[in-house]
């Protein structure tokens, strides 16, 4: 039996693909806040006859505390993970901190599967072909990294924290594969475009509507959006690192996945997990 982690399980594509897999055999552990929806999962899981093969892990991944205790968690409950789904993510209107002193979308957008990577490691090498897929925004050519003011205590917008959140995660999959190069899990970054999911966030009204109008209009429908994801999932990418948008694979020759930004970020990274963990 094959096990599965899923951050943003609870909501559009995280829940979809959770569904397929406790459906086809594998064991799935979800992690979200909300416990009606974690508890809908479980009833749904067991309604199909999988209630053994369902978990779900109620934690704020915005918190680096709960992104640790959920890895501690995890590492109870499945000795090996053979993949990890990143999907966490809520747009944020006003900068918001949180009580760790984060700004809110870098610490669930980026911090939390910058944990959730690197501590699961030791359990996703025990997997026979692990892999790391990171539901973002590769190819996207807009957004960068604010080196001096990450935590956008500067000129904030919900639109440029999700930019540099996609950028992070450029890095974070690039920092990943260099730094365990002798390892044999793949990471993929994956951008699903346009998918007709629940948009987490608090939107300015005009702003929702017209993203409710795009979604009625012109998105892929989650079951449809969560295919390619699927074919990457049951047979991943010889490569170390791979980005794809859809089912097209996206070179990594652009400035976004530059190694040496990848490898500033992920020792500024270390750092402030690290002054986190000792405060």
């Amino acid at each position: 039996m094959k096990n599965m982690v899923v951050s943003g399980g609870t909501d559009g594509m995280g829940r979809a693909l959770a569904r397929h897999y406790v459906n086809s055999g594998w064991s799935v552990l979800i992690i979200g806040r909300n416990p009606d929806k974690g508890a809908e999962f479980l009833a749904e899981a067991e309604r199909s006859g999988a209630a053994g093969r369902a978990v779900f892990l109620r934690a704020d991944l915005s918190l680096v505390s709960e992104q640790y205790r959920a890895v501690a968690e995890i590492a109870e409950i499945f000795p090996v993970v053979d993949a990890v789904v990143l999907g966490a993510q809520h747009f944020r209107r006003d900068r918001t901190v949180t009580e760790e002193g984060f700004e809110s979308t870098f610490a669930l957008y980026y911090l939390s599967r910058y944990v959730l990577s690197d501590e699961l490691l030791p359990r996703l090498e025990s997997a026979d072909n692990p892999v790391v897929l990171n539901i973002c925004g590769p190819g996207v050519p807009v957004g960068g990294i604010h080196w001096d003011d990450l935590q956008l205590e500067h000129g904030y917008t919900g639109l440029k924290a999700m930019m540099q959140g996609s950028r992070a995660n450029d890095l974070l999959g690039v920092g990943m594969a260099k730094a365990h190069r002798s390892g044999k899990v793949r990471y993929v970054l994956y951008n699903p475009v346009f998918v007709a999911t629940s948009f987490s966030g608090e939107y300015r009204k005009p702003v929702r509507l017209l993203v409710d109008l795009a979604k009625r209009i012109g998105a892929t429908s989650v079951a449809k959006g969560i295919e390619p994801i699927i074919e990457l999932l049951d047979d991943p990418p010889a490569k170390a690192i791979s980005a794809y948008k859809k089912r097209q694979e996206i070179s990594l020759g652009h400035q976004s996945f530059s190694e040496t930004d990848a490898t500033r970020l992920r020792e500024i990274t270390e750092t402030i997990l690290a002054s986190r963990l000792t405060a």
